[in-house]
């Protein structure tokens, strides 16, 4: 009897026991639960955005949805129909609401009264810009800009396979892959670059609440291809930012150095080539881009098309004049752009076509073609003439950026 007592009284502690901990650490959750909860609130208390206090509204946001209205989101939140005709008349001249785009973010701001009543609406045009709606006794609109903190990276590295992957190994963001083969598409053949290449990039990137948004513009640069440096630094000349070399010339030309942004040289300029699918030699005076179909063709210069349609084996080309002397021809296109046809003129950059294989072709590529005066050259040795240079007046002051972004580039 005795060892039963001692037993029950053991278990009865060991119950009391286990009851005051898990009643001390239940207690401890929920005061912890309590602080995190107090932390957000905190946290949401003190967001300040669009000149509103989040705290001082009840907040509903969210996306707006594929074929949304004005009407569709503004009627559930208690405007008439009404008050939301004058806004679409009153407000279209500080923002068209035909722009509202789906996917964009939108939030709208009810007073805490016993009855929420809307105060304002807040739509993002982009990450930067809004436009704010003020619901009073008449609707105003005004657009606003989110603030933004700015920060200068200095960022390189190494090629091993492709620009975009070596910034991704580099921890960089890849965009400015393509921020570079923008700034030296008239020098520089991205789909020539080999192991070993090296890049150095001084750039300023944005952010807006601490959340990192993007690049906003490349200073300077130095990119090496196949042991040749080659500068670029931006300067504003007459008005508007370009990118010049060390001595001062513009990087542009007046033509791209490739019709693709991205792609790889299939085939080069060739006096005697066996054709892949006639099986004979025969002349190839141009140069393919393997490319995955739909890839994007560009102009390489401004220029009025003389023929966009189908040409035998060439499949459906496009040929453009660009000047008394100079002619290009684009083969073997899946589509032609948006307003494509002979007798359109179209710029230096402009997407007038898609890869693809049509007409006598084993895969998808672009065939590429460059005529002086009728006469087919390489397009891989064409040299064209930079645009204008920095003026005298401003060499003094050019000169001088440049050697202080030459020592950020060594």
């Amino acid at each position: 009897m005795k060892i039963k007592n001692i037993l029950f009284i053991i278990m009865g502690i060991a119950v009391f026991l286990g009851t005051i901990f898990y009643y001390i650490n239940s207690r401890n959750e929920e005061e912890s639960a309590d602080k995190d909860q107090e932390v957000i609130k905190e946290k949401i208390d003190k967001r300040f955005i669009y000149s509103l206090r989040f705290a001082n509204f009840m907040v509903d946001g969210n996306k707006i949805k594929e074929g949304e209205t004005m009407s569709d989101i503004l009627l559930p939140a208690g405007v008439s129909y009404s008050r939301i005709n004058n806004l679409m008349i009153n407000t279209n001249k500080v923002f068209d609401l035909r722009n509202m785009r789906s996917g964009n973010n939108y939030f709208l701001f009810f007073n805490k009264d016993s009855v929420p009543e809307l105060k304002y609406m807040v739509y993002e045009i982009n990450k930067i810009d809004y436009v704010k709606y003020e619901f009073g006794d008449s609707i105003s609109a005004s657009l606003g800009h989110r603030k933004i903190t700015r920060d200068t990276i200095l960022g390189q590295g190494e090629i091993n396979s492709s620009l975009w992957s070596s910034m991704q190994k580099d921890g960089l963001d890849p965009n400015l892959a393509l921020s570079l083969s923008e700034i030296y598409a008239w020098t520089i053949d991205f789909y020539g670059i080999q192991k070993g290449d090296k890049y150095k990039v001084v750039y300023v990137v944005n952010y807006i609440d601490s959340t990192y948004i993007g690049i906003e513009k490349i200073l300077s640069a130095k990119f090496t291809n196949a042991g040749i440096n080659y500068y670029s630094f931006i300067y504003k000349q007459d008005g508007a930012e370009s990118y010049f070399d060390e001595k001062g010339q513009s990087l542009k030309r007046a033509f791209l150095k490739a019709p693709l942004k991205f792609a790889r040289i299939s085939s080069t300029f060739s006096n005697s080539r066996m054709h892949p699918i006639l099986k004979i030699r025969r002349p190839h005076y141009g140069v393919d881009y393997a490319a995955p179909s739909g890839t994007p063709i560009m102009s390489i210069g401004n220029g009025k098309i003389l023929t966009a349609g189908w040409s035998g084996g060439y499949g459906r080309r496009i040929v453009i004049k660009h000047n008394s002397n100079y002619t290009t021809g684009y083969a073997h296109l899946s589509h032609f752009g948006n307003g494509i046809r002979a007798g359109t003129f179209v710029k230096q950059g402009q997407i007038i076509g898609y890869v693809g294989m049509s007409g006598l072709a084993t895969g998808p590529h672009l065939d590429f073609r460059i005529y002086n005066n009728g006469k087919p050259i390489d397009p891989l040795r064409i040299k064209s003439p930079p645009a204008i240079p920095i003026y005298n007046e401003n060499k003094a002051d050019f000169l001088e950026l440049r050697d202080k972004w030459m020592n950020q580039l060594k």
